[in-house]
């Protein structure tokens, strides 16, 4: 089958995405600072003073207009005052017209793809008829996008796409659009391709923006300045550069603490006291840098009554998971394991090609060639294209990574399954649910123990322009049965809080203790409301973009 890059004309993958935390409170106005900092995105804080709505940014960008407008360039030239929007009928295709026209083009080589920018010589109105004629033609509600609104309002194009969306609301206060964002295209293509993001290499789960504020640390990535200062999952967040960081509400302090939790820059360093077991520890200096985060944690084999355990944490579906992966499942076959639990709590999706690899080592030879999800994309594009379906395949894509990469066609290692058990939370998202609803799908059994997923069946191709790159909802994602209605998430099978008091794939850690006492006697433990309700409160503080799902096709 055809890839739709190549089929709608463009060079980049479709994605899924969700931010939970912006979803969970307006005062966390985004996801920003997955491994402790900033990287790049467009994100805004996420501490506040008061809870308070998100507000569009407005960075003013300077047009460079050329006396000759290039071919293909708008010929309206830069946006004015008295400047009519084009008219929507008859804007045609953006990536045959509009693409790559910067109102402040890069030159020069891309340092990390090796590859000249593809920019040339345009205006701020170029930028901006981009993004309206490509929101025409490919985000699936096209026809909801606002008009109450013009080109010559905005001088930024970050702006005007935050308008490129719909208004609708499936609940009071709840956006039917929750998923819209751009991201720095240089730090994309860094994490995308390697895990690379700039910080400190700890992920927070927090409670809320506002004060009293309780975050803690959930993961802290191997080799990073956060595990070389001896930081520990649980330890919770007390004092930043000096600031009260539980009770600070004043404008000098939030922007204080903002600045730590969200570097900018490799090299610079903040302070940090956590509280460990009810005591403070000596504040830690943590210096920024570009720390590459492991996919695939914790193999390991347990042994039960009734059987070999396989276990394995796996927190992105990125291009060096592939690797990761078959090493893992290739370690638990030989181990000759029957059952697997398979901890994806803090999975936030990533590329669709690597969840449809990890489904089929799950369910093995029996899901071959059955459909592991099945894009629906808007009614201009299903009529253009036969149905665009991701299916259970045997062998590796093999996507280029920077080292380690796995050949395409490799022969994928199975299990066989006809039950697995997934330990989920709010946190995982996306490409993760893809796995979930796509065994369940082939009639795998899947028991989630935890909590409910985030809910986000919806899927969008990234795209780049001018350093930029934009993520508009483009597709919904269905199973083999047509089931993708899961907005709402998954419900656990068993609901059990996080536990952040033992390390993941410790047996006494509660998610994966009651994941081999289902297995075992097919019961729920009982949970006190107080601990339901205290896990629905918490999310993770992350970029948006580590929370995607990713669609490629085979080169």
């Amino acid at each position: 089958m055809k890839s739709p890059t190549i089929q709608y004309g463009r060079t980049t993958p479709s994605l899924r995405l969700i931010c939970t935390a912006l979803a969970a409170a307006v005062s966390l106005a985004a996801c920003g600072g997955g491994g402790g900092g900033g990287g790049g995105g467009s994100a805004p804080p996420p501490v506040s003073t008061t809870p308070t709505t998100p507000t569009t940014p407005t960075t003013p960008t300077t047009p460079t207009t050329p006396v000759n407008p290039p071919a293909g360039s708008n010929p309206t030239g830069p946006v004015n005052p008295s400047a009519p929007d084009p008219d929507i009928a008859t804007l045609g295709d953006a990536f045959d017209t509009y693409w790559n026209y910067c109102a402040t083009p890069r030159t020069g080589t891309d340092p990390y793809t090796g590859k000249a920018y593809p920019d040339k010589q345009g205006t701020l109105r170029d930028e901006l008829t981009f993004l309206r004629a490509w929101s025409n033609q490919y985000y699936l509600w096209y026809n909801e996008i606002p008009t109450n609104f013009k080109m010559a309002d905005f001088t930024s194009p970050t702006a005007y796409f935050e308008k490129l969306k719909t208004p609708v609301e499936i609940s009071a206060g709840v956006p039917k659009d929750k998923f819209h964002f751009t991201y720095t295209s240089a730090d994309w293509d860094k994490l995308s391709t390697s895990g690379i993001e700039l910080g400190y290499g700890v992920t927070w789960t927090s409670s809320g923006a506002t004060a009293p504020r309780t975050w803690q640390a959930s993961i802290i990535e191997a080799g990073s300045p956060a595990a070389a200062a001896g930081l520990r999952r649980g330890d919770q967040l007390v004092l930043i550069d000096g600031v009260d960081f539980v009770n600070a509400t004043d404008a000098a302090s939030v922007e204080k603490i903002n600045a730590a939790l969200f570097p900018v820059t490799a090299g610079e360093s903040h302070s940090f006291t956590v509280k460990r077991g009810g005591t403070n520890v000596p504040a830690v200096t943590l210096q920024a840098k570009d720390v590459t985060a492991l996919s695939v944690k914790n193999t390991k084999v347990i042994d039960t009554p009734t059987g070999k355990v396989g276990y394995l944490s796996f927190e992105n579906h990125n291009a060096v998971a592939e690797r990761q992966l078959i090493d893992s499942f290739t370690t638990l076959k030989n181990a000759g394991v029957t059952d697997l639990v398979l901890d994806m709590r803090y999975n936030g999706g990533g590329l669709l090609n690597i969840a449809s690899e990890v489904a089929y080592m799950v369910a093995g030879p029996a899901s071959t060639g059955k459909v592991f999800e099945r894009l629906q994309y808007n009614n201009k594009i299903e009529a253009q294209q036969t149905a665009e379906i991701i299916k259970f395949e045997p062998t590796a894509y093999g996507f280029s990574t920077p080292s380690n990469g796995v050949p395409r066609g490799t022969a994928l290692p199975s299990l066989g399954l006809t039950r697995v058990t997934i330990l989920t939370t709010e946190g995982t998202c996306s490409a993760s649910e893809s796995v979930i609803n796509a065994l369940r799908g082939v009639d795998v059994q899947v028991n989630l123990i935890g909590g409910a997923t985030c809910g986000k069946p919806y899927g969008f191709t990234p795209v780049p322009n001018c350093g930029t790159t934009y993520f508009s909802i483009e597709f919904k994602g269905v199973n083999a049965k047509g089931v993708g209605d899961y907005d709402n998430g998954f419900a656990p099978t068993c609901a059990v809080a996080d536990d952040l008091t033992r390390e993941l794939g410790d047996t006494s850690e509660s998610l994966l203790a009651t994941a081999l006492s289902f297995r075992a006697n097919g019961v729920c433990p009982a949970q006190a409301r107080t601990s339901v309700q205290a896990m629905a409160a918490r999310t993770q503080v992350r970029p948006k973009v580590t929370q995607i799902a990713i669609h490629t096709k085979a080169r």
